[in-house]
Protein backbone atom coordinates (compact mmCIF):
# COMPACT_ATOMS: atom_id res chain seq x y z
CA UNK A 1 0.00 0.00 0.00
CA UNK A 2 1.82 3.11 -1.17
CA UNK A 3 1.68 6.38 1.04
CA UNK A 4 -1.36 7.76 -1.26
CA UNK A 5 -3.39 4.08 -1.25
CA UNK A 6 -3.03 4.28 3.07
CA UNK A 7 -4.07 8.31 2.56
CA UNK A 8 -6.97 6.95 0.56
CA UNK A 9 -7.96 4.29 2.62
CA UNK A 10 -7.26 6.06 5.97
CA UNK A 11 -9.91 8.88 4.97
CA UNK A 12 -12.23 5.80 4.29
CA UNK A 13 -11.84 4.32 7.24
CA UNK A 14 -12.37 7.61 9.47
CA UNK A 15 -15.44 8.00 6.98
CA UNK A 16 -16.69 4.49 7.78
CA UNK A 17 -16.25 5.11 11.83
CA UNK A 18 -18.26 8.30 11.06
CA UNK A 19 -20.98 6.47 9.48
CA UNK A 20 -21.18 3.63 12.04
CA UNK A 21 -21.32 6.25 14.59
CA UNK A 22 -24.48 8.26 12.92
CA UNK A 23 -26.51 5.26 12.19
CA UNK A 24 -25.79 3.78 15.91
CA UNK A 25 -29.43 4.75 17.07
CA UNK A 26 -30.92 2.20 14.45
CA UNK A 27 -29.20 -0.69 14.91
CA UNK A 28 -30.10 -2.98 17.87
CA UNK A 29 -27.82 -2.95 20.83
CA UNK A 30 -27.48 -6.58 21.36
CA UNK A 31 -26.34 -8.56 18.08
CA UNK A 32 -28.75 -10.20 16.76
CA UNK A 33 -27.10 -13.26 14.92
CA UNK A 34 -27.11 -17.19 16.48
CA UNK A 35 -23.85 -18.69 17.20
CA UNK A 36 -21.62 -19.71 14.06
CA UNK A 37 -23.57 -17.26 11.51
CA UNK A 38 -20.36 -15.03 11.24
CA UNK A 39 -18.31 -17.51 11.42
CA UNK A 40 -20.10 -19.50 8.46
CA UNK A 41 -20.09 -16.12 6.28
CA UNK A 42 -16.02 -15.97 6.16
CA UNK A 43 -13.90 -17.89 4.25
CA UNK A 44 -12.78 -20.93 5.50
CA UNK A 45 -9.51 -20.14 4.00
CA UNK A 46 -6.70 -17.28 3.77
CA UNK A 47 -6.98 -15.54 0.58
CA UNK A 48 -4.01 -16.78 -2.07
CA UNK A 49 -4.11 -12.84 -4.09
CA UNK A 50 -4.50 -9.43 -2.33
CA UNK A 51 -7.62 -7.70 -1.82
CA UNK A 52 -8.56 -4.48 -1.83
CA UNK A 53 -9.34 -2.34 1.68
CA UNK A 54 -12.57 -1.52 -0.23
CA UNK A 55 -13.31 -5.58 0.22
CA UNK A 56 -12.75 -5.20 3.89
CA UNK A 57 -15.44 -2.40 4.05
CA UNK A 58 -18.00 -3.96 2.56
CA UNK A 59 -17.37 -6.98 4.75
CA UNK A 60 -17.54 -4.77 7.89
CA UNK A 61 -21.52 -3.83 6.85
CA UNK A 62 -22.06 -7.15 5.42
CA UNK A 63 -20.59 -9.48 8.12
CA UNK A 64 -19.45 -8.29 10.90
CA UNK A 65 -22.17 -5.58 12.13
CA UNK A 66 -24.36 -7.58 11.99
CA UNK A 67 -22.25 -9.85 14.39
CA UNK A 68 -21.45 -6.91 16.97
CA UNK A 69 -23.18 -6.08 20.49
CA UNK A 70 -22.91 -2.16 20.29
CA UNK A 71 -21.08 -1.31 23.12
CA UNK A 72 -20.64 2.38 21.85
CA UNK A 73 -24.64 2.35 21.18
CA UNK A 74 -26.14 5.13 23.59
CA UNK A 75 -28.99 2.68 24.86
CA UNK A 76 -26.17 0.06 25.79
CA UNK A 77 -26.33 -0.31 29.69
CA UNK A 78 -25.21 -3.84 30.49
CA UNK A 79 -22.43 -4.70 32.20
CA UNK A 80 -20.06 -1.25 32.45
CA UNK A 81 -19.60 1.01 29.61
CA UNK A 82 -16.21 0.24 27.77
CA UNK A 83 -15.73 3.68 26.13
CA UNK A 84 -14.26 5.56 23.26
CA UNK A 85 -14.45 9.03 21.85
CA UNK A 86 -13.29 10.70 18.69
CA UNK A 87 -9.97 11.76 20.59
CA UNK A 88 -9.14 8.92 22.00
CA UNK A 89 -9.59 6.87 18.81
CA UNK A 90 -7.28 9.47 16.58
CA UNK A 91 -4.88 9.26 19.74
CA UNK A 92 -4.86 5.39 19.48
CA UNK A 93 -4.72 5.85 15.56
CA UNK A 94 -1.85 7.47 16.18
CA UNK A 95 -0.19 5.31 18.38
CA UNK A 96 -0.56 2.47 16.22
CA UNK A 97 0.91 4.76 13.35
CA UNK A 98 3.94 5.71 15.32
CA UNK A 99 4.16 1.34 16.26
CA UNK A 100 6.64 2.05 19.10
CA UNK A 101 7.53 -0.26 21.42
CA UNK A 102 7.99 1.05 25.13
CA UNK A 103 9.46 -1.91 26.72
CA UNK A 104 12.41 0.08 28.36
CA UNK A 105 13.35 3.99 28.03
CA UNK A 106 15.88 3.48 25.61
CA UNK A 107 13.66 2.00 23.28
CA UNK A 108 11.60 5.46 22.89
CA UNK A 109 12.11 7.49 25.48
CA UNK A 110 8.52 9.46 24.23
CA UNK A 111 6.68 6.50 25.01
CA UNK A 112 8.25 6.26 28.56
CA UNK A 113 7.88 9.88 29.58
CA UNK A 114 4.56 10.95 27.95
CA UNK A 115 3.10 8.15 30.06
CA UNK A 116 4.99 9.23 33.33
CA UNK A 117 3.52 12.81 32.71
CA UNK A 118 -0.34 11.63 31.54
CA UNK A 119 -0.63 9.35 34.90
CA UNK A 120 0.42 12.27 37.17
CA UNK A 121 -2.02 14.66 35.31
CA UNK A 122 -4.48 11.75 35.86
CA UNK A 123 -3.55 11.27 39.62
CA UNK A 124 -3.87 15.12 40.24
CA UNK A 125 -7.38 14.88 38.55
CA UNK A 126 -8.62 12.44 40.83
CA UNK A 127 -6.93 14.28 43.69
CA UNK A 128 -4.79 11.17 44.62
CA UNK A 129 -2.04 11.92 47.67
CA UNK A 130 1.46 12.95 46.57
CA UNK A 131 3.01 9.74 47.30
CA UNK A 132 1.32 7.92 44.06
CA UNK A 133 2.81 10.40 42.07
CA UNK A 134 6.36 10.23 39.63
CA UNK A 135 6.86 13.85 40.06
CA UNK A 136 10.50 14.24 40.81
CA UNK A 137 11.20 10.78 40.87
CA UNK A 138 9.82 10.05 44.01
CA UNK A 139 8.79 6.84 45.52
CA UNK A 140 5.57 6.38 43.92
CA UNK A 141 4.09 6.39 40.59
CA UNK A 142 1.87 5.00 38.23
CA UNK A 143 2.10 2.77 35.05
CA UNK A 144 -0.59 1.96 32.27
CA UNK A 145 -1.76 -1.42 32.64
CA UNK A 146 -3.94 -3.16 29.71
CA UNK A 147 -6.46 -4.25 32.52
CA UNK A 148 -7.65 -3.92 36.18
CA UNK A 149 -7.24 -7.94 36.41
CA UNK A 150 -3.73 -7.10 35.22
CA UNK A 151 -2.98 -4.78 37.57
CA UNK A 152 -4.49 -6.53 40.61
CA UNK A 153 -2.30 -9.00 39.83
CA UNK A 154 0.73 -7.25 39.58
CA UNK A 155 -0.19 -5.43 42.94
CA UNK A 156 -0.68 -8.72 44.71
CA UNK A 157 2.87 -9.70 43.32
CA UNK A 158 4.78 -6.65 44.98
CA UNK A 159 2.88 -7.94 47.78
CA UNK A 160 4.33 -10.98 48.24
CA UNK A 161 7.73 -9.85 47.10
CA UNK A 162 7.63 -6.84 49.35
CA UNK A 163 5.96 -10.10 52.83
CA UNK A 164 9.16 -12.33 52.13
CA UNK A 165 11.36 -9.59 51.32
CA UNK A 166 12.17 -10.91 47.92
CA UNK A 167 12.71 -14.49 48.39
CA UNK A 168 9.33 -15.28 46.49
CA UNK A 169 10.77 -14.48 43.30
CA UNK A 170 13.52 -17.28 43.42
CA UNK A 171 12.14 -20.06 45.91
CA UNK A 172 8.47 -19.46 45.34
CA UNK A 173 5.18 -18.93 47.66
CA UNK A 174 7.36 -21.57 50.25
CA UNK A 175 5.13 -22.47 53.45
CA UNK A 176 3.87 -19.69 54.93
CA UNK A 177 0.15 -19.62 54.78
CA UNK A 178 -1.06 -17.01 52.93
CA UNK A 179 -4.54 -15.19 53.27
CA UNK A 180 -5.96 -12.95 51.00
CA UNK A 181 -9.02 -10.69 51.61
CA UNK A 182 -12.12 -8.95 49.69
CA UNK A 183 -15.74 -9.05 50.08
CA UNK A 184 -17.86 -10.96 48.42
CA UNK A 185 -19.06 -8.32 46.18
CA UNK A 186 -15.15 -8.69 44.95
CA UNK A 187 -14.62 -8.67 40.92
CA UNK A 188 -13.16 -12.34 40.20
CA UNK A 189 -9.79 -11.12 39.43
CA UNK A 190 -9.13 -11.03 42.70
CA UNK A 191 -9.13 -14.68 42.63
CA UNK A 192 -7.82 -15.85 39.65
CA UNK A 193 -4.65 -13.39 40.82
CA UNK A 194 -4.21 -15.91 43.76
CA UNK A 195 -4.50 -18.78 41.21
CA UNK A 196 -1.73 -17.17 38.84
CA UNK A 197 0.75 -16.59 41.53
CA UNK A 198 0.71 -19.52 42.61
CA UNK A 199 -0.67 -19.05 46.12
CA UNK A 200 -4.09 -21.00 45.50
CA UNK A 201 -8.09 -19.66 45.20
CA UNK A 202 -8.47 -21.68 48.77
CA UNK A 203 -6.45 -18.67 50.43
CA UNK A 204 -8.82 -15.78 49.13
CA UNK A 205 -10.91 -14.89 52.23
CA UNK A 206 -14.46 -13.75 51.23
CA UNK A 207 -15.58 -11.32 53.68
CA UNK A 208 -19.29 -10.75 54.01
CA UNK A 209 -21.17 -7.21 53.15
CA UNK A 210 -23.53 -5.22 54.66
CA UNK A 211 -27.17 -6.54 52.84
CA UNK A 212 -28.17 -3.17 52.68
CA UNK A 213 -25.75 -1.33 50.88
CA UNK A 214 -23.35 -4.27 49.69
CA UNK A 215 -20.33 -2.95 51.18
CA UNK A 216 -17.52 -4.68 52.80
CA UNK A 217 -18.63 -5.66 56.81
CA UNK A 218 -15.58 -3.51 58.73
CA UNK A 219 -16.63 -5.93 61.87
CA UNK A 220 -16.85 -8.86 59.84
CA UNK A 221 -13.48 -8.41 58.44
CA UNK A 222 -11.87 -7.72 61.74
CA UNK A 223 -13.03 -10.88 62.61
CA UNK A 224 -12.13 -13.51 60.18
CA UNK A 225 -8.51 -11.20 60.25
CA UNK A 226 -7.83 -11.81 63.69
CA UNK A 227 -9.44 -15.90 63.27
CA UNK A 228 -6.98 -16.46 60.78
CA UNK A 229 -4.17 -14.70 62.50
CA UNK A 230 -5.00 -16.81 65.53
CA UNK A 231 -4.92 -20.30 63.44
CA UNK A 232 -1.51 -19.47 62.40
CA UNK A 233 -2.03 -17.89 58.98
CA UNK A 234 -0.39 -14.37 57.37
CA UNK A 235 -2.28 -12.25 56.28
CA UNK A 236 -0.98 -10.74 52.43
CA UNK A 237 -3.12 -8.65 50.81
CA UNK A 238 -6.58 -7.17 51.36
CA UNK A 239 -8.91 -5.49 48.20
CA UNK A 240 -11.06 -2.55 49.05
CA UNK A 241 -13.68 -2.69 46.04
CA UNK A 242 -15.01 0.82 45.05
CA UNK A 243 -17.75 0.47 42.61
CA UNK A 244 -18.40 -3.17 42.58
CA UNK A 245 -19.35 -4.92 39.73
CA UNK A 246 -22.86 -6.18 40.73
CA UNK A 247 -24.12 -3.02 42.67
CA UNK A 248 -21.15 -0.90 42.86
CA UNK A 249 -20.81 -0.95 46.53
CA UNK A 250 -17.87 1.69 47.57
CA UNK A 251 -16.16 -0.26 50.17
CA UNK A 252 -15.07 2.21 53.43
CA UNK A 253 -11.25 2.03 52.69
CA UNK A 254 -10.81 4.63 55.12
CA UNK A 255 -12.34 1.72 58.12
CA UNK A 256 -10.75 -1.21 56.21
CA UNK A 257 -7.55 0.38 56.66
CA UNK A 258 -7.77 1.21 60.21
CA UNK A 259 -9.29 -2.89 60.54
CA UNK A 260 -5.78 -4.37 59.38
CA UNK A 261 -3.57 -1.74 61.07
CA UNK A 262 -0.40 -3.23 62.45
CA UNK A 263 -1.21 -6.34 60.53
CA UNK A 264 1.59 -5.54 57.57
CA UNK A 265 -0.48 -6.60 54.35
CA UNK A 266 -0.75 -4.82 51.07
CA UNK A 267 -4.02 -2.90 50.90
CA UNK A 268 -5.26 -2.42 46.76
CA UNK A 269 -8.05 -0.57 46.20
CA UNK A 270 -9.95 -2.19 43.10
CA UNK A 271 -11.76 1.29 41.89
CA UNK A 272 -11.97 0.08 38.05
CA UNK A 273 -15.22 1.62 37.13
CA UNK A 274 -15.73 4.45 39.69
CA UNK A 275 -12.46 5.52 40.45
CA UNK A 276 -12.26 7.95 37.14
CA UNK A 277 -15.53 9.53 38.75
CA UNK A 278 -13.51 11.42 41.40
CA UNK A 279 -12.47 13.68 38.50
CA UNK A 280 -15.71 15.97 40.12
CA UNK A 281 -14.62 17.44 43.69
CA UNK A 282 -18.00 16.82 45.04
CA UNK A 283 -17.64 12.78 44.39
CA UNK A 284 -13.66 12.67 45.80
CA UNK A 285 -14.21 11.95 49.52
CA UNK A 286 -16.73 9.03 48.77
CA UNK A 287 -14.95 7.15 45.82
CA UNK A 288 -11.36 7.97 47.36
CA UNK A 289 -11.61 8.60 51.17
CA UNK A 290 -8.80 6.59 52.80
CA UNK A 291 -6.98 6.14 49.47
CA UNK A 292 -3.99 7.49 51.49
CA UNK A 293 -3.38 4.55 53.20
CA UNK A 294 -3.55 1.94 50.45
CA UNK A 295 -0.85 0.46 48.84
CA UNK A 296 -2.42 0.31 45.11
CA UNK A 297 -4.92 1.57 43.65
CA UNK A 298 -6.17 0.99 40.19
CA UNK A 299 -9.10 2.44 37.86
CA UNK A 300 -9.89 2.68 34.22
CA UNK A 301 -9.98 5.11 32.10
CA UNK A 302 -11.17 3.12 29.41
CA UNK A 303 -14.91 2.05 31.12
CA UNK A 304 -15.91 5.70 31.85
CA UNK A 305 -13.36 8.06 31.05
CA UNK A 306 -14.19 8.14 27.37
CA UNK A 307 -10.76 6.53 26.35
CA UNK A 308 -10.82 3.40 24.15
CA UNK A 309 -10.20 0.41 25.25
CA UNK A 310 -7.10 -0.96 27.04
CA UNK A 311 -6.27 1.62 29.31
CA UNK A 312 -5.94 1.11 33.14
CA UNK A 313 -3.66 2.88 35.26
CA UNK A 314 -2.15 1.71 38.23
CA UNK A 315 -0.53 3.52 40.86
CA UNK A 316 1.67 2.49 43.85
CA UNK A 317 3.60 4.46 46.68
CA UNK A 318 6.72 2.69 46.64
CA UNK A 319 7.61 2.03 43.03
CA UNK A 320 10.42 -0.50 44.18
CA UNK A 321 8.57 -3.48 45.11
CA UNK A 322 6.81 -3.65 41.92
CA UNK A 323 10.31 -3.51 39.84
CA UNK A 324 12.09 -5.31 42.65
CA UNK A 325 9.51 -8.12 41.75
CA UNK A 326 9.79 -8.10 38.21
CA UNK A 327 12.79 -6.88 37.12
CA UNK A 328 14.97 -9.06 34.95
CA UNK A 329 17.41 -7.95 32.63
CA UNK A 330 18.83 -9.69 29.68
CA UNK A 331 21.66 -8.93 28.43
CA UNK A 332 20.11 -7.84 25.25
CA UNK A 333 18.34 -5.22 27.44
CA UNK A 334 21.27 -3.92 29.04
CA UNK A 335 21.66 -0.27 27.81
CA UNK A 336 23.35 3.26 29.47
CA UNK A 337 20.16 4.68 30.07
CA UNK A 338 18.68 2.04 32.32
CA UNK A 339 22.08 1.53 33.97
CA UNK A 340 22.14 4.65 34.91
CA UNK A 341 19.74 4.90 37.37
CA UNK A 342 18.26 8.34 35.71
CA UNK A 343 15.50 6.51 33.96
CA UNK A 344 12.22 4.32 34.33
CA UNK A 345 12.09 0.87 32.58
CA UNK A 346 7.91 0.48 32.88
CA UNK A 347 8.90 -3.22 31.29
CA UNK A 348 9.60 -3.79 35.13
CA UNK A 349 6.16 -2.57 36.38
CA UNK A 350 4.42 -5.65 35.27
CA UNK A 351 4.33 -8.85 33.64
CA UNK A 352 4.66 -7.90 29.85
CA UNK A 353 7.90 -7.04 28.45
CA UNK A 354 6.26 -5.68 25.31
CA UNK A 355 4.20 -2.42 25.31
CA UNK A 356 2.03 -0.06 23.22
CA UNK A 357 1.97 3.70 23.25
CA UNK A 358 -1.22 3.24 25.45
CA UNK A 359 -0.61 7.03 26.99
CA UNK A 360 -1.38 8.98 24.21
CA UNK A 361 -5.01 8.22 23.51
CA UNK A 362 -5.56 9.13 27.44
CA UNK A 363 -3.24 12.34 26.64
CA UNK A 364 -5.60 13.16 23.54
CA UNK A 365 -8.51 12.61 25.64
CA UNK A 366 -6.98 14.58 28.86
CA UNK A 367 -6.10 17.61 25.80
CA UNK A 368 -9.13 17.62 24.15
CA UNK A 369 -11.88 17.27 26.98
CA UNK A 370 -10.02 19.07 29.52
CA UNK A 371 -11.20 18.89 32.89
CA UNK A 372 -14.03 20.58 32.57
CA UNK A 373 -15.17 18.32 29.80
CA UNK A 374 -14.59 15.09 31.73
CA UNK A 375 -16.72 16.13 35.06
CA UNK A 376 -19.47 16.96 32.94
CA UNK A 377 -19.59 13.85 31.46
CA UNK A 378 -19.29 12.55 34.97
CA UNK A 379 -22.16 14.48 36.45
CA UNK A 380 -24.09 13.84 33.31
CA UNK A 381 -24.29 9.66 33.70
CA UNK A 382 -24.87 10.52 37.19
CA UNK A 383 -28.19 12.81 36.58
CA UNK A 384 -29.31 10.19 33.96
CA UNK A 385 -28.96 7.02 35.75
CA UNK A 386 -30.70 9.59 39.01
CA UNK A 387 -33.46 10.26 36.03
CA UNK A 388 -33.88 6.50 35.65
CA UNK A 389 -33.93 5.69 39.43
CA UNK A 390 -36.86 8.22 39.67
CA UNK A 391 -39.13 6.39 36.97
CA UNK A 392 -38.22 2.99 39.31
CA UNK A 393 -39.28 4.83 42.31
CA UNK A 394 -42.91 6.25 40.83
CA UNK A 395 -43.63 3.07 39.23
CA UNK A 396 -45.32 0.42 42.40
CA UNK A 397 -44.50 -3.02 39.72
CA UNK A 398 -40.64 -2.12 40.17
CA UNK A 399 -38.01 -1.26 43.20
CA UNK A 400 -34.81 -0.23 43.89
CA UNK A 401 -32.36 -3.18 45.12
CA UNK A 402 -29.95 -0.52 46.31
CA UNK A 403 -29.53 3.03 46.20
CA UNK A 404 -28.32 4.55 42.81
CA UNK A 405 -24.62 4.13 42.61
CA UNK A 406 -22.62 6.69 40.58
CA UNK A 407 -24.34 6.11 37.50
CA UNK A 408 -25.45 2.48 37.87
CA UNK A 409 -29.27 1.73 38.67
CA UNK A 410 -29.92 -2.02 40.07
CA UNK A 411 -33.82 -2.68 40.20
CA UNK A 412 -36.28 -5.29 39.84
CA UNK A 413 -39.58 -6.10 39.49
CA UNK A 414 -41.29 -6.51 42.62
CA UNK A 415 -43.18 -9.71 41.11
CA UNK A 416 -39.58 -11.96 41.54
CA UNK A 417 -37.13 -13.23 39.67
CA UNK A 418 -38.59 -14.81 36.71
CA UNK A 419 -40.80 -11.65 36.26
CA UNK A 420 -37.59 -9.92 36.17
CA UNK A 421 -35.33 -11.70 34.09
CA UNK A 422 -38.03 -12.17 31.73
CA UNK A 423 -38.76 -8.50 30.75
CA UNK A 424 -35.12 -7.99 30.69
CA UNK A 425 -34.78 -10.29 27.96
CA UNK A 426 -37.62 -9.22 26.22
CA UNK A 427 -36.08 -6.11 26.32
CA UNK A 428 -32.45 -7.02 25.09
CA UNK A 429 -34.26 -9.31 22.55
CA UNK A 430 -35.63 -5.79 21.47
CA UNK A 431 -32.47 -4.34 20.38
CA UNK A 432 -34.02 -1.03 21.74
CA UNK A 433 -31.26 -1.19 25.16
CA UNK A 434 -29.58 -3.88 26.79
CA UNK A 435 -29.15 -4.46 30.51
CA UNK A 436 -27.40 -6.98 32.04
CA UNK A 437 -28.27 -8.72 35.85
CA UNK A 438 -27.17 -9.73 39.26
CA UNK A 439 -27.96 -11.57 42.08
CA UNK A 440 -28.49 -9.54 45.26
CA UNK A 441 -29.14 -11.02 48.55
CA UNK A 442 -30.11 -14.48 46.75
CA UNK A 443 -32.95 -12.33 44.59
CA UNK A 444 -32.40 -11.36 40.61
CA UNK A 445 -32.25 -7.44 39.89
CA UNK A 446 -32.09 -5.82 36.78
CA UNK A 447 -28.34 -3.46 36.15
CA UNK A 448 -28.52 -0.40 34.06
CA UNK A 449 -25.25 1.21 33.96
CA UNK A 450 -24.95 4.69 32.09
CA UNK A 451 -21.71 5.74 30.66
CA UNK A 452 -21.71 6.60 26.91
CA UNK A 453 -21.19 9.96 26.07
CA UNK A 454 -23.90 9.71 23.50
CA UNK A 455 -26.47 8.94 26.04
CA UNK A 456 -29.70 11.56 26.58
CA UNK A 457 -32.30 11.85 28.56
CA UNK A 458 -34.72 10.94 25.23
CA UNK A 459 -32.31 7.32 25.84
CA UNK A 460 -33.77 7.01 28.84
CA UNK A 461 -37.01 7.48 28.56
CA UNK A 462 -37.05 4.88 25.60
CA UNK A 463 -35.54 2.23 27.42
CA UNK A 464 -38.33 2.83 30.11
CA UNK A 465 -41.11 2.51 27.27
CA UNK A 466 -39.64 -0.59 25.85
CA UNK A 467 -39.14 -1.73 29.62
CA UNK A 468 -42.92 -1.12 29.96
CA UNK A 469 -43.71 -3.00 26.72
CA UNK A 470 -41.60 -5.64 27.81
CA UNK A 471 -43.63 -6.75 30.72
Amino acid sequence: MSPEEFRRHGHAAIDWIADYWEGLDGLPVLSQVAPGDVRRMLPAEPPEEAETFDALLADLDEIVVPGLTHWQHPRFFAYFPANSSPAAILGDLLSSGIGAQGMIWATSPAVTEVEQVVVDWLAQALGLPDQFRLTDYGRGGGVIQDTASTATFTALLAALHSATNGTARDSGVGTTRWTVYGSSQAHSSLVKATMMAGLGAECVRSVDVDPRTQAMDVAAFERLLADDIDDGFTPLFVQAAVGTTSTGAIDDVQAVAEAMDGVGAWLHVDAAWAGVAAVCPELRDRILGGAHLAQSIVTNPHKWLLTTFDCSVLWVQERSALTNALSITPEYLRNPASESGAVVDYRDWHPQLGRRFRSLKLWAVLRTYGLEGLRAHIRSGVELAEHFAELVRDDERFELVTEPSLSLVVFRLVEGDEATLAAMHRLNASGTAYLSHTVVEGRAAMRLAVGSWRTTPEDIDRTWEALQQAL
